[in-house]
């Protein structure tokens, strides 16, 4: 992948102050990765755009009508603009993190999202994300496991997800208060399929 090559040649670089296993260096560079250009957006549309955010962070989109994931930036689609639209996303071990939730704003399509290893997802994510619109109506599906930042805070805001049909929360070790958050799904949305792996 294009930005693996990179990353390889910046760390073969002789005189540069840092070392490859540099932390600082790794988030400034994931920061980078997420940072969102509205001009972008405007130029290609809400769904290339995020599809090369997602793509560019190690994450996996599958567009509506596709059954093939999406997952090397360098062959994303051609053609139409509108021709694709995210229906699925896939953040498995990515770097996405809140700076770039902007780039959901527009999908109108996203059906199902899984967050699993996510080192960067925390409350501020999964607040950002209930607070759409456009996914508080489409997303019926969602998957949160392994991913040491979020607490209670941001699981309680996913309840604006009004037409959220399944709900998998496993290994978060900052969820706290397990009861209070399975009466809050019962009353807010009484369709809604709760599984809970939280030891």
């Amino acid at each position: 992948m294009l930005f693996g090559n990179i990353s390889r040649q910046l760390c073969g670089l002789k005189k540069v102050p840092w070392s490859c296993d540099s932390r600082p260096f790794w988030g400034w560079l994931n920061a980078v990765f997420n940072k969102v250009d509205h001009e972008r957006i405007r130029d290609v549309g809400p769904d290339r755009a995020a599809s090369e955010w997602l793509l560019r962070c190690g994450a996996m989109v599958r567009y509506r009508g596709q059954e093939r994931w999406q997952k090397d930036y360098n062959h994303l689609p051609t053609g139409p603009l509108d021709k694709y639209k995210i229906q699925a996303i896939d953040a498995t071990d990515s770097c996405i993190m809140n700076i770039g939730f902007d780039h959901m704003e527009g999908l109108q399509h996203v059906e199902k999202i899984r967050l699993c290893k996510c080192h960067y997802i925390e409350d501020a994510c999964l607040e950002r994300l209930s607070q759409l619109e456009n996914l508080q109506k489409t997303v019926l599906e969602m998957e949160i496991v392994s991913c040491g930042n979020v607490t209670d805070k941001g699981i309680i805001a996913l309840h604006h997800l009004r037409n959220l049909k399944y709900l998998l929360l496993s290994d978060l070790p900052g969820i706290r208060e397990k009861e209070n958050l399975v009466q809050l799904f019962k009353t807010a949305l009484p369709s809604l399929e709760l599984k809970l792996d939280l030891k």
